[in-house]
């Protein structure tokens, strides 16, 4: 048996699913499983994966497209191993990324999800200087509902257990099968199992410092559409309303201001800085609790959708790796100033 299994959803990522697969089998720790879930993929992304001869991959087909937390629901089903790292078919990982997580839950039987720090890498795999910054510790309701730590779907190692302890039976795909994620959610459904996890069980959720995992700036992925993104999110917020009112009421409006503040700086990205101006100032009007929480990020976020309105385009994307290496300039001092490691 497998310590971990690694749970890999396949749909449309012939460009960058065999870098996914290479970070699996470049793992420093080798006692795992590689369960690679084809959605129904319509490109060349099967053939890709049928290339590798490790005996430790196994590829599962589906016959139908179930989406990405189908796929997930499929993978977690068929695994052997006591924990379970998920990763999305365009995201890739440090060759250190299962040893630190497996040894994280080794050494904390209370810890039911394990991730770590992401850092960001182009749609090409370049890296840019930039990571996630997560709280770590001492991760409540609040902390998942309004900033969600975990932050992707390739950051997570989870205890089979967990997810035993939060499945249901249902019969959607023509007979009875446990479930795990909500399949419901097409966008989301990440942060709604997360969420669910720290109301309904006991597991604590606690983050590695270090950047084990490379999230990649996709714009074709399923993030990048911001009021698909922002539909999802209220139908987890109503999900979790009907099993636990009490949390919602208490830090519903909070949560949403974050959202919209969220995806004010995933806009500076992707569009024009009408729109995420637009996003910023409804999340301060939403919820003024953001601004005394986090003004300077929240400020900041304002500042930068007025630049990107006022810069031309053009030059604008020209300015962008100097802002990227001053934000990762900034994130790797705050880092060493805590003690912890920067890479």
């Amino acid at each position: 048996m497998p310590l971990v299994s690694v749970v890999l959803p396949v749909f449309n990522v012939e460009k960058f699913v065999a870098q996914a697969i290479d970070s699996v089998l470049a793992q420093s720790f080798e006692d795992f499983e590689l369960l690679i879930v084809n959605d129904v993929s319509p490109d060349g992304s099967r053939d890709i994966c049928a290339t590798y001869t490790d005996p430790r991959i196994r590829i599962i087909d589906h016959k139908e497209n179930r989406g990405l937390a189908g796929a997930r629901n499929t993978g977690i089903r068929e695994s052997a191993g006591q924990y379970v790292a998920l990763l999305d078919s365009d995201d890739f990982w440090h060759p250190e990324k299962l040893e630190q997580h497996v040894a994280h839950l080794n050494s904390n039987p209370e810890i039911g999800v394990s991730f770590s720090r992401s850092a960001f890498v182009s749609e090409s795999g370049e890296k840019l200087q930039m990571q996630q910054m997560p709280r770590l510790q001492g991760i409540t309701t609040k902390t998942l509902m309004c900033r969600n730590p975990i932050g992707n779907g390739s950051a997570p190692v989870v205890r089979h257990e967990v997810f035993k302890e939060i499945s249901y039976i249902a019969n959607i795909h023509g007979g009875e099968e446990e479930f795990y994620f909500d399949e419901k959610f097409r966008q989301s459904e990440d942060i709604e199992c997360w969420i669910r996890i720290i109301i309904t069980t006991d597991w604590k959720i606690e983050g590695l410092s270090k950047s084990l995992t490379y999230y990649r700036l996709n714009p074709s992925s399923l993030s990048a559409n911001t009021e698909k993104q922002l539909a999802s999110w209220e139908a987890v917020i109503k999900k979790t309303e009907g099993y636990a009112p009490h949390v919602v009421e208490r830090w519903g409006s909070l949560a949403r201001a974050y959202q919209y503040r969220y995806l004010a700086r995933q806009t500076l990205r992707t569009a024009d800085g009408n729109q995420a101006l637009g996003l910023s100032l409804k999340a301060i009007r939403i919820d003024h609790r953001i601004l005394v929480e986090e003004p300077t990020r929240t400020i900041l976020t304002v500042v930068a959708a007025l630049y990107k309105r006022a810069v031309p385009a053009k030059l604008g994307k020209q300015m962008e790796p100097i802002g990227f290496a001053l934000i990762g300039f900034t994130q790797n001092l705050r880092i060493k100033l805590a003690g912890h490691p920067t890479s």
